[in-house]
């Protein structure tokens, strides 16, 4: 019994800890694509987002 709670234990840690790797990597690729990306390229993004979600933007 020991051995299987503890496999259990080392495969929910290793799933936690892929599940923080990739918030972190999504993060950073966030920051690192709008610090470069030109303003009026934003603007645009996010005003096409908000019509295809049928929020008023003007």
């Amino acid at each position: 019994m020991t051995t299987q709670s503890q496999a259990k234990t080392l495969t929910r840690t290793d799933s936690g800890l892929a599940s923080i790797a990739f918030a972190l990597l999504a993060g950073f690729m966030l920051l690192t694509v709008s610090g470069l990306a030109q303003a009026g390229v934003l603007h645009d993004a996010a005003h096409d987002q908000r019509h295809a979600m049928a929020f008023p933007c003007h």
